[in-house]
């Protein structure tokens, strides 16, 4: 399923993003972490990947999304964004990607304990598209400590967590090439959301890199 509708308006959105071809920066200072107790933290890279608009446009264009139906309740109901996974030994769809999986596994290859292997990607038409509340605790994330680093490309959209069982939860606004890394006991202690808006927004696509056996 080719994907084009409000393309350009994302695109507009970053002009400010200069860069010919998409390239992942330092970590350095401009990266901050979280605690957020319980063994749980963030990282957070604003900018992390240049040439983002470059990115958005090919991965819009050339993945093969697909949309999705899932059982909820008494009846089916459509999946609020498009999908596309790439499992172990799947080459990605763009050498950005390639690139950018690289450098998380140089960065974080050492604490994780190993690398990155699969990418989920996510595309959020609109507004209306969305991810209801919920933790990568299907497979290993349920029982052990893990990482989900995710890509953020497009228009920008807020990214919620909270912790589980109640208590003072955060807000990340994540736009073109923003990088977040939950890390440690995250998903099993916290969970993350992309909700809803009414404010006119253009897509963006989300892509979530996680080690073999995490979804």
């Amino acid at each position: 399923m080719a994907y084009d509708g409000g393309m350009t308006a994302s695109l507009q959105g970053s002009l400010l993003d200069l860069a010919e071809e998409p390239q992942v920066g330092p970590f350095g200072p401009m990266l901050s972490h979280a605690q957020l107790g319980r063994g749980a933290w963030v990282d957070v890279r604003p900018g992390w990947l240049t040439g983002a608009a470059d990115l958005f446009g090919r991965l819009a264009t050339d993945v093969p999304w697909r949309a999705e139906r899932r059982p909820m309740y008494d009846r089916m109901v459509d999946v609020p964004r498009l999908l596309c996974f790439y499992g172990e030994e799947q080459p990605l769809p763009d050498p950005a990607l390639e690139e950018a999986r690289g450098a998380l596994n140089a960065h974080y290859g050492a604490e994780l304990g190993e690398p990155f292997a699969t990418a989920g990607l996510c595309l959020y038409r609109d507004g209306r598209d969305s991810v209801a509340w919920h933790g990568d605790t299907i497979g290993r994330g349920r029982r052990e400590d893990t990482m989900v680093a995710i890509l953020s490309l497009g228009a920008p959209r807020a990214l919620l967590l909270r912790p589980r069982g109640g208590g003072p939860g955060l807000r990340y606004e994540l736009g073109h090439g923003d990088l977040l890394v939950m890390g440690g006991s995250c998903q099993r202690t916290w969970e993350h959301a992309v909700p809803k808006t009414a404010r006119p927004v253009g897509p963006r696509i989300s892509v979530q890199f996680r080690p073999r056996g995490v979804r």
